[in-house]
């Protein structure tokens, strides 16, 4: 085999169609791309001013400017920059990925940043043809003595250069488009994609639409207002913004009419560049934790939304606006490289909400209480996401308890020796047994959000000897009667557990016997922790894990110092009252199940009748 070195060779006509068709993702890139150009424009002919290399014409106003003529079937995009010279358009335009942008930093690197630039890779133009049969450029230089050039194409690899009759200084990009892309014409169409992209453009974006068939009057119909904010809140500094203005730029940027709860505005220089606010909503209900928005940019270019690459997984549940021009993208302006570097701006992001957090608990507790309804989904999945946002956090994770309280873990596991949490996730259908805790002087946390079942499994794994039990898991030994007997517990539990059989005709059913303090409790029913847990996740999954692995453990706990529980007992030895206590011990069953859970419906049915029985007897 002969060894042998060489250059590549690109034939135009082939590369060409590839970058029309499949240099980017969305049609409607191409106006991106264009008004970008047009952007950058602007910003070198002011920065060649600044240094002392460019004069701007009197009363110079930066404008770039869309019309759209339906009739003509052309889409305009005009700019007041730099513009070029027929050697610059041959340089730039004719050669292909042949960069304007990174020419021109390259150039002036010592003199100027590149911090308003946008394009780096001089293939945005061609994204022109995606759209087009035909593209025009007409543009003049701001060198003194340039002559104004056409350049024209059709797409393919041949061109045309002409003197142009354009008189003003910079570039105008006339799209004649194609029959297939003819929607792009409806100014609607236009304003909704120009303010997708450019709502906070730093140059002033003026949007016409042209009609040859009306009259001079009505020829123009030209907007009066930019459509654009040139200054967006998160260039401010944080110091200078008011509550009032951070409330009303939310409004402006996600259509939320509710305010949003708190806000954290990012604005720093080391070691990158990067700004942007950061907004925690106000939930309407728990599925909106699904909704979140953060919109990334770049120079004041929308990019996309919700880029994980950069923004933690976790902080996809809030919403905001994010302003990197660091951000190594790629060609498209879509996806990133340098994973390292993205990887430390995604860092830095967590420790800001994070050090955010911190500071309103420490700073601001009861209104840190006040929206932990609201924001305690957010906070439970970034701790079980990231493990240095958990680290950050862990010690102001609140509960609020069923006393209404709120209390660190820390502070309710001060008030618990053998290291045990109780919850609720029901307060309604565990209401029987929130008041047993609270006759007892016991407390509970209430965890009933989808995402605690989660949380609750991950925070075991955190701490070891923290273990988490639902309030119908356990009959707790300070609820428990130090003075009942035992052995005549044990009695009457065997005389019980029979009598509960009989009435049910659940062989399987587990009846323990307790003496309760709380004498007004006949019965409750327990249900292993474990069992119940394995339950909920096979539910999860859509039933891929086999449940009766797990059977229901249930248990009914009887109080021996509940009246009625003694009553059905003594009941059942009476001559001619054996049915009557099987018939009072089967609505004790069905009491204590309603505490529990819902009934079946062929057990409702019989409860019901057998409460109609009970009122016709007491009447």
């Amino acid at each position: 085999m002969v060894n042998e070195k060489g250059n590549i060779s690109i034939q135009t006509e082939n590369i060409f169609p590839i970058i029309k068709k499949w240099l980017y993702s969305e049609k409607d890139i191409f106006l991106r791309e264009l008004i970008s150009n047009a952007s950058d424009a602007i910003s070198k002919l002011k920065k060649l001013a600044d240094i002392g290399e460019a004069e701007l014409p009197e009363g110079y106003k930066p404008r770039i400017e869309v019309s759209a003529d339906k009739e003509a079937g052309t889409i305009s995009i005009s700019d007041n920059g730099i513009g070029m010279t027929g050697d610059e358009v041959k340089k730039y335009i004719n050669q292909i990925a042949f960069s304007g942008a990174k020419d021109f930093i390259e150039k002036y690197k010592d003199k100027t940043d590149d911090q308003q630039i946008i394009g780096h890779f001089g293939l945005g133009f061609y994204s022109s043809f995606m759209v087009s049969s035909k593209v025009r450029i007409d543009t003049l230089s701001y060198q003194k003595g340039a002559d104004a050039v056409q350049w024209e194409s059709s797409g393919d690899i041949e061109y045309s250069m002409t003197k142009s009759d354009k008189k003003d200084l910079g570039t105008t990009v006339t799209l004649f488009i194609s029959d297939d892309s003819r929607e792009f014409l409806d100014i609607w169409k236009l304003r909704e994609i120009l303010r997708k992209y450019f709502a906070f453009l730093q140059y002033e974006i003026y949007l016409t639409e042209k009609n040859e068939k009306k009259d001079e009057k009505e020829k123009d119909k030209k907007e009066d207002k930019p459509i654009n904010n040139t200054s967006p809140l998160w260039l401010k500094n944080p110091r200078d913004c008011t509550d009032e203005e951070y409330k009303s730029f939310y409004h402006e940027v996600f259509q939320d009419f509710n305010d949003p709860l708190f806000w954290i505005h990012i604005n720093m220089d080391y070691p990158f560049n990067m700004k942007g606010i950061i907004y925690f909503p106000k939930l309407k209900h728990e599925f909106e934790t699904l909704e979140g928005k953060i919109k990334l940019f770049y120079n004041q270019v929308f990019v996309a939304d919700n880029i994980k690459e950069v923004i933690p997984e976790f902080l996809l549940l809030l919403k905001g606006c994010l302003d990197c021009p660091d951000l190594p993208l790629n060609v498209s302006r879509s996806f990133l490289q340098n994973e390292g570097y993205v990887d430390k701006i995604s860092a830095h992001i967590t420790k800001k909400v994070a050090d955010k957090l911190q500071l309103l608990y420490k700073k601001d507790k009861e209104n840190y209480e006040k929206y932990w309804e609201d924001i305690n989904p957010f906070v439970k999945y970034g701790c079980m996401r990231e493990t240095k946002f958990f680290e950050r956090v862990k010690n102001i994770i609140i509960y609020k308890t069923i006393n209404d309280k709120y209390v660190t873990q820390e502070e309710y596991l001060a008030n618990s020796p053998d290291k045990k949490i109780y919850y609720v996730n029901d307060e309604k259908q565990q209401a029987q047994y929130i008041r047993m805790f609270k006759d007892n002087n016991m407390d509970a946390v209430i965890l009933n959000t989808m995402i605690d079942t989660h949380f609750i499994s991950f925070m075991e794994m955190q701490e070891k000897d923290v273990k988490f039990l639902r309030v119908d898991s356990d009959i707790i030994d300070n609820m428990k009667d130090s003075e009942s007997a035992e052995e005549d517990n044990k009695k009457l539990q065997e005389k019980l557990e029979k009598i509960l059989k009989e009435a049910t005709g659940a062989e399987k059913l587990i009846v323990k016997v307790e003496g309760l303090k709380n004498e007004s409790t006949p019965a409750v029913i327990l249900l292993s922790e474990e069992s119940r847990r394995f339950r909920e996740m096979s539910r999860s999954f859509g039933g891929a894990f086999n449940a009766d692995m797990f059977p229901n453990e249930e248990t009914l706990i009887l109080n021996s110092n509940n009246k009625m529980v003694k009553r059905i007992a003594d009941l059942y030895d009476e001559e001619n009252r054996k049915e009557d206590a099987i018939f009072a011990a089967s609505h004790v069953y069905d009491l204590a199940l309603l505490n529990h859970r819902q009934l079946e419906p062929e057990a409702m049915a019989r409860f019901i009748e057998r409460s109609n029985t009970l009122l016709t007897r007491l009447l």
